[in-house]
């Protein structure tokens, strides 16, 4: 074998992975080898043999060059798959059903590598058709208050939401506890002991109409009530629905059963009437409000009302500050009992899902 041979095919061996790797000139005039990953049309991420995964702002891009065909999405819409090359200051899209197209860098919305677009794909089809399982999020809030000496007590609160949204439907599970106990007597007192939760489901009858069910519990030894059970629905409309808020208002009714310890059992038919409040503060901060007025259609002027809200500050993406209020306005209460009872807790706030 001649010498010249063998320098041909150590160049080739050399060569050939450079030949496939794609590559991004940045303003500063550096280059990054590697292969191109995704780009939300802000910042290009590459993954780089020695250097790892860098992101770069789309801004500093002056030529992009893709050997190994790349997903391209427009701003208009349009769709590209193919190797890319420099042309004239442009992107040329070497497609193999279209040719070669000639677009310009600020024209593009994403850019996907064939990996990340089968897991855009796989994702989006789960968004399409989820299981009961996916697309779950929600938050954990809990709070805690000792004291010890003079005066020792012990105050916990906890609350929990969760829903599971799609473009189709809603589900939204709640629960809101307080338990509080005083020893400053030297006999130890339980001074609270409230439990509020429920479940319901809506689903979108158009962009701007939906239909929702609940099902509410409730206990609260203080007001002699062993449960609650409130079961309702009705018609909503979607007010207002952007980024930075939404507001809904809704109607329907409901069927109320209510269990109290003195013996008294009672159910009755109440119409339902709300509305619920998202409002984004600010950027780490958000204000979340529902109110809920039943007024009995038996007996005139007994009625029911439900107010939730919550002001929370992110610390960081999954932890957060909360400030909870919760009231139950009940107009005809038990014997020896206060018709009002609120809720007023602050603590931590774990966030779980997207």
């Amino acid at each position: 074998m001649s010498r010249h041979f063998c320098v041909a095919i150590l160049l080739a061996i050399l060569i050939a992975p450079m030949a496939v790797a794609d590559q991004v000139v940045l303003k500063n005039g550096e280059r990054l080898i590697g292969s191109i990953v995704k780009s939300d049309g802000k910042a290009l991420t590459i993954k780089s043999e020695f250097a790892g995964i860098v992101s770069v702002p789309l801004d500093a891009v002056t030529e992009i060059t893709a050997d190994q065909p790349i997903y391209l999405t427009l701003k208009d819409g349009q769709s590209l798959v193919g190797t890319v090359g420099a042309a004239d200051g442009k992107l040329a899209v070497h497609t193999s059903d279209a040719g070669t197209i000639t677009i310009s860098k600020d024209s593009i919305q994403t850019v996907r590598s064939k990996e990340e677009q089968a897991a855009y794909q796989t994702q989006l089809e789960r968004l399409r058709n989820p299981s009961l399982g996916d697309l779950w999020s929600g938050n954990l809030d809990t709070g805690l208050s000792l004291s010890h000496g003079n005066s020792d007590t012990t105050t916990f609160n906890f609350g929990f939401n969760a829903a599971r949204t799609t473009t189709r439907d809603k589900i939204s599970v709640y629960m809101t506890t307080l338990y509080s106990q005083n020893s400053t007597t030297g006999i130890s007192q339980v001074t609270a002991n409230a439990k509020r939760g429920g479940i319901r489901y809506d689903i979108n009858l158009s962009p701007k109409v939906f239909a929702f069910s609940t099902v509410d519990l409730e206990n609260d030894e203080f007001q002699k009530l062993d449960l609650r059970l409130t079961l309702g629905g009705g018609i909503g409309w979607h007010a207002i629905k952007t980024e930075r808020a939404s507001f809904d208002i809704f109607a329907g009714g409901a069927l109320d059963r209510e269990n109290y310890s003195t013996g008294l059992d009672r159910s009755f038919g109440e119409a339902l009437i709300g509305e619920e409040l998202t409002l984004k503060l600010s950027k780490r901060s958000s204000f979340k409000e529902r109110a809920v007025f039943f007024p009995d259609m038996t007996e005139s002027g007994e009625y029911l009302f439900n107010l939730d809200s919550s002001v929370v500050t992110l610390l960081k993406t999954w932890l957060g500050w909360t400030v909870t209020f919760s009231d139950r306005y009940n107009s005809n209460p038990v014997l020896d009992t206060k018709p009002n009872d609120v809720l007023l807790s602050t603590g931590l706030r774990l966030t779980f899902g997207r």
